[in-house]
């Protein structure tokens, strides 16, 4: 089986203090504000995205590295915001496909040398069964993150599996996300798997 181009993970220990449960979410709110503005920008690179796509079958490569950056810092905002991990991300944004490895939440998509000019017009909707998943998943990680929340909270260590369900649910929602920004033709498929 073939791996999929994107690939996220944590590097992060179980063990979180107490207090994480409430601090990083606070502390996560000028991060947020910054993830707002980077997700118009990248909003705006991928309607200019969509016809660079359909003249030349091509992402610009500038752009296309801004987009997986911005990925890449909302994956690291999301693991911190959810209080799986303790070190606080930068506010640096870096414009790279490969992680350069300075965090422990890695996210990495290639750079495709090639998309297909006739995929973008119905991406949008071959999309749809997987969202459906997605949200269906995440009904499961509501139930998960309650459970986490007091886990931590009680314990200072989250339940490993629970913390494997919400990466594994992480990496089916940007893979579907990156699908859907035209960053990949590779289909997002239904597995929450590596």
């Amino acid at each position: 089986m073939v791996a999929h181009p994107v690939q996220l993970d944590l590097n992060a220990p179980l063990k979180v203090a107490n207090w994480r449960v409430i601090g990083n979410p606070v502390m996560a709110i000028p991060l947020a504000l910054y993830m707002y503005i980077l997700s118009i920008a990248v909003s705006v690179v991928t309607f200019i995205a969509w016809w660079a796509i359909l003249f030349t079958g091509k992402y610009p490569e500038s752009m296309f590295g801004f987009a997986a950056g911005v990925m890449r810092y909302q994956w690291r905002l999301g693991t911190f915001y959810l209080f799986m991990r303790e070190p606080y991300p930068t506010f640096t944004l870096v414009n790279t496909t490969a992680d350069p490895g300075d965090d422990p939440a890695t996210f990495s998509i290639p750079y495709p040398e090639k998309l297909s000019r006739g995929l973008i017009f119905i991406k949008w909707l071959l999309v749809i069964p997987v969202l459906f998943v997605v949200m269906v998943l995440g009904i499961g990680a509501y139930v998960v993150l309650i459970i986490g929340f007091f886990a931590v909270l009680f314990t200072g260590k989250w339940p490993e599996g629970m913390r494997k369900y919400i990466i594994g649910l992480a990496r089916l929602a940007f893979r579907a996300n990156a699908y859907s920004n035209l960053m990949t033709d590779v289909y997002p498929g239904f597995s929450t798997k590596e």
